[in-house]
């Protein structure tokens, strides 16, 4: 027998077993057995499950929106055993309550409402009433998105003016401001004419408007032709610059409030709204 053909002739192909052994096909066969040997030492733990109900809320956040502190405050506050839920102290870390739950904070009961002090600025032809027949023409269908309860207006304001107005949730705050005779209000004004020298000195003397005189902080000519006029007072009653100016003969053309207990226009444009910074409310509650 030829050796080369005994050579050839006996020459055996690679087993598929032996291709098993290549090293492509030991990794992942290794990292499986691992995995499975990982598995069994170290069981996965699940989340536990979240209490999605909408009614409850956490007692920290609860007290953090009724205003009475931030909620780190509220967990020392807690701990210290002064808040009651229904009755009983809960110095209990996380501790849920629903909203019709009665919680008293230091001897006070309160509610979780979160406060808020929005600024808008008014256009012209909204009324500001909640009940109204043109809902799209109403102040509260541009603030349908900026609280969760009622707003309530910080003064009076009429149809036809525009500028700045304050809404509040805070029944505190606005039993607090509403009809104080405090809050520093400039308008600016356009008559159907000239105000006279006469009545300009008239109006500083302060014009009696349902016998009762109203004072004015200060008036000026805002042109030479004398029927741009910018008025500073700090009466609430309703429609009070133009009336004051409709007992002297003088008919309201346009009237803007440019300035509220400090707070200004800037960088709001018409009918857009913020909110108050905390240093802005500071400021304001200052000032009356």
């Amino acid at each position: 027998m030829n050796r080369n053909q005994g050579n050839k002739g006996g020459r055996k192909k690679p087993t598929g077993q032996r291709k098993g052994k290549s090293s492509h096909s030991n990794k992942p066969a290794s990292n499986s057995a691992d995995f499975n040997k990982l598995s069994k030492q170290r069981p996965l733990k699940s989340k536990p499950p979240v209490n999605l109900n909408p009614d409850e809320i956490r007692l920290n956040k609860y007290i953090a929106n009724s205003g009475m502190c931030t909620r780190r405050e509220a967990d020392l506050y807690i701990s210290t055993g002064v808040v009651r839920v229904n009755g009983k102290v809960v110095t209990e870390m996380g501790y849920k309550v629903k909203k019709t739950d009665e919680v008293n904070f230091d001897g006070q009961t309160i509610t979780p409402v979160e406060k808020k002090y929005i600024l808008i600025n008014k256009p012209k032809g909204f009324t500001v009433e909640l009940n109204t027949s043109n809902e799209e023409k109403s102040v509260y269908y541009l603030l349908r998105n900026a609280a969760k309860s009622t707003l309530k207006p910080i003064g009076k304001m009429e149809r036809n003016a525009t500028g700045l107005l304050l809404l509040s949730n805070d029944d505190s705050f606005l039993g607090s401001v509403n009809g104080s005779n405090r809050i520093r209000q400039i308008y600016q004004i356009e008559l159907n004419k000239s105000l006279s020298p006469v009545h300009f000195d008239k109006i500083l003397e302060g014009v009696f408007i349902e016998d009762a005189q109203i004072p004015v902080q200060e008036l000026h000519y805002l042109n030479d032709n004398k029927k741009e006029i910018g008025i500073q007072l700090t009466s609430q009653r309703r429609r009070i610059v133009t009336r004051i100016f409709e007992k002297l003969g003088y008919t309201v053309t346009k009237i803007d409030r440019t300035v509220v207990g400090g707070l200004t226009k800037k960088d709001l444009p018409r009918g857009r709204y913020r909110e108050l910074t905390k240093q802005e409310l500071i400021n304001f509650q200052m000032a009356y």
